[in-house]
């Protein structure tokens, strides 16, 4: 897989880059954590730039995420779940992977938990399905998307960039990387909420 990967970064470019992504959300066995990584690398070869990988990841990676969204949101939980039971396993979609994606989606709220899901490796295509479900507002969907992915794609990219031909081992670390980025999240957005609180007081 890496070498597909590497053929098509290597001739579609930034095209390449943006559509691999936009397939990672819909056949989970194709992973960012090798193709924005690998990317990167092309960058620092020159190849491409930096800013033009992780714009062409992060659209791609939004735009991907459609395909899950708009037909949950149109066919509804029922017959969604009854398509991936009988389909599922040929995009290598499992029902536990989906009732995971659907409680974080309810535990968190719409836009938050489409954010936040961006930075976890396993649920980032799937929180498409819960929003898609609960009819969350389409623009606020991709805009919580974007920001995700935007920051997943730079911090990959940014990897791949530094390691040069190691780049391959992001994806053997990511998985800590990804809990890593989570915290961080949450604790920039805690301290947004309390420094907002502070400012009202005054």
């Amino acid at each position: 897989m890496l070498e597909w990967i590497a053929h098509w970064v290597a001739a579609g470019g930034y095209w390449g880059v943006g559509l691999l992504m936009a397939i990672e959300n819909v056949f989970l066995p194709l992973p960012s954590e090798l193709i924005m990584p690998l990317a990167g690398f092309a960058s620092a070869r020159g190849h491409l730039t930096l800013g033009g990988v992780i714009l062409a990841g992060t659209l791609g990676g939004t735009l991907g995420s459609l395909p899950l969204y708009i037909p949950a949101r149109i066919y509804g939980s029922d017959r969604v779940a009854d398509w991936i039971g009988r389909h599922g396993k040929w995009l290598m979609l499992r029902k536990r992977d989906i009732d995971k994606a659907h409680q974080r989606f309810e535990r968190s709220g719409g836009f938050w938990a489409v954010f936040v899901s961006q930075l976890l490796p396993g649920i980032r295509g799937l929180i498409s399905l819960p929003a898609g479900f609960a009819e969350m507002n389409v623009v606020l969907f991709l805009i919580a998307n974007f920001a995700g992915t935007a920051i997943w794609c730079t911090v990959l990219a940014y990897l791949g960039a530094f390691l040069g031909t190691n780049y391959s081992k992001v994806n053997k670390y990511v998985g800590p990387a990804g809990w890593l980025l989570l915290v961080v999240a949450v604790v920039g957005v805690v301290a947004w909420l309390w420094h907002r609180k502070r400012r009202k007081r005054r």
